[in-house]
């Protein structure tokens, strides 16, 4: 079983950053393939960015040279730097926790979620 809990979330100006961080605990955390994923009202989940176990990346297009997601396991965190902010960012932030194809992991786990508004 592994807990996520997303921090981090608020209203920032357009052009502005956040930061939100995903706290991991439970069992062979540093094993799992770690995602944000977002979802704005009216609108279906949307990938926004991944980081396997060996620090390997990937984005959706709209967020790449903005985002930046990364993982300090000895914090059993994963965090999504967020940078460029446009209003169309606005959404609900979740952390997620894939197995990735590993036969002794569990999940999918997702947090809560965390509110990111960009607005003026």
């Amino acid at each position: 079983q592994v807990q996520l809990v997303e921090s981090g979330g608020g209203l920032v100006q357009p052009g502005g950053s956040l930061r939100l961080s995903c706290s991991l605990s439970g069992d062979n955390t540093h094993f799992y393939t770690m995602g944000w994923y977002r979802q704005a009202p009216s609108k279906t989940r949307e990938e926004v960015a991944f980081i396997n176990r060996f620090g390997v990346t990937t984005y959706t297009d709209s967020v790449k040279g903005r985002f930046t997601i990364s993982r300090d396991s000895a914090k059993n965190t994963v965090y999504l730097q967020m940078t460029r902010l446009k209003p169309e960012d606005t959404a609900v932030y979740v952390c997620n926790a894939d197995s990735g194809g590993l036969s002794y992991l569990k999940g999918p786990y997702w947090g809560q979620g965390t509110q990111v508004t960009v607005s003026s």
